[in-house]
């Protein structure tokens, strides 16, 4: 069995960064965890909608992590139209982020209704603007719609999306459901899941009552577990890492109303090495991590290494008022010591 593992530094496709005292605080942990570039997520207060609000979030990004590469987001707004796009694709603007109205933290200006934005999909299909999707139907009592069968009742509109734009790179984000691994599987090569490294460890067990596993979209059965890591297993070149890493305060996680979101940035690399061991797929985390998602996306692969060593490493019980995933267990990788 391997004792050290060397592999390219990773692309984490899904990573929320935050604001303010919160920004400041875990920017500069993204590349500790092992990641040199990464999607920012814009679902900030106000959501970032226009190029220009961007790059001045990027801007504040770079100062705090000027050795990450930070590729940009616009929220999936009324106001966003075809100009916009063509003006997000002249400032560099890698993706569009599509919330569905209410489903997570900071998702109450998402999108109620999909077919107001085709000539929005039109032109980022022109542009090679990639559509990024939270994939889950908003809970309904009367359509049996809740968080354990949202995903599920989402597929069908990513199917009409992607028949509707068959050129448009289409990510469904941090897939948690053997359905929308078939999904994907069945779809065109412009379509791709991400998948997070919680997902690949948690069932529903694991979170109800457990405030610091509760994300969005939750767990669930672990049928649906396996399903995930049996097509990291595989390789499927369809499938790679977006962290969905989100930080809260520890207060605004231990309450009677939790928020959603686990955050993994500073562990990142080691939690990953640790569930890739534990399922007998080491041999490919590098291509989960490092090559598959830069080539969906037609990226240049990154340059530099990092280095992970099989040793006992224990997660640190809180990073000043957060809380990380697995937060006081230990970690049979970690990162080689300098």
């Amino acid at each position: 069995m391997a004792e050290e593992i060397t592999l390219p530094f990773v692309d984490d496709f899904h990573l929320h960064l935050r604001q303010d005292a919160m920004m400041r605080a875990v920017v500069p942990m993204v590349r500790s965890g092992g990641v040199g570039r990464c999607v920012v997520m814009p679902n900030t207060t106000p959501p970032i909608a226009t190029a220009s609000d961007a790059q001045r979030y990027c801007s504040e990004l770079r100062a705090l992590a000027p050795d990450v590469e930070f590729l940009m987001t616009l929220y999936l707004l009324p106001e966003l139209t075809p100009e916009r796009i063509s003006e997000a694709a002249e400032a560099g603007i890698f993706g569009v982020k599509c919330y569905p109205k209410g489903v997570t933290t900071n998702s109450e200006s998402g999108t109620e209704d999909f077919g107001v934005y085709d000539a929005v999909f039109s032109a980022m299909e022109a542009e090679g603007i990639a559509l990024l999707i939270h994939g889950e139907a908003p809970s309904n009592v009367d359509n049996d719609i809740c968080i354990l069968n949202a995903e599920e009742r989402f597929l069908p509109e990513l199917e009409k999306l992607h028949a509707r734009f068959p050129r448009l790179r289409i990510v469904l984000e941090h897939a948690t459901t053997a359905a929308a691994v078939e999904c994907v599987k069945g779809l065109g090569d412009s379509v791709a899941a991400t998948i997070t490294v919680h997902h690949l460890d948690l069932t529903v067990d694991d979170w109800a009552g457990r405030n610091h596993n509760f994300c969005k979209p939750v767990a669930k059965y672990p049928h649906d577990r396996e399903a995930l890591r049996k097509v990291v297993s595989e390789g499927h070149p369809r499938f790679f890492l977006g962290s969905d890493s989100a930080p809260h305060p520890q207060s605004a996680k231990e309450s009677a109303c939790g928020c959603a979101g686990v955050f993994t940035s500073p562990i990142l690399l080691p939690c990953l090495a640790d569930v890739f061991d534990r399922i007998g797929s080491l041999d490919r985390l590098a291509d989960f991590t490092s090559t598959f998602g830069h080539q969906f996306h037609g990226l240049p692969p990154l340059e530099g290494s990092i280095t992970l060593q099989k040793r006992e490493t224990v997660v640190p019980e809180a990073y000043g008022d957060i809380v990380p995933y697995r937060a006081g267990q230990t970690l049979t990788w970690g990162v080689a010591l300098k």
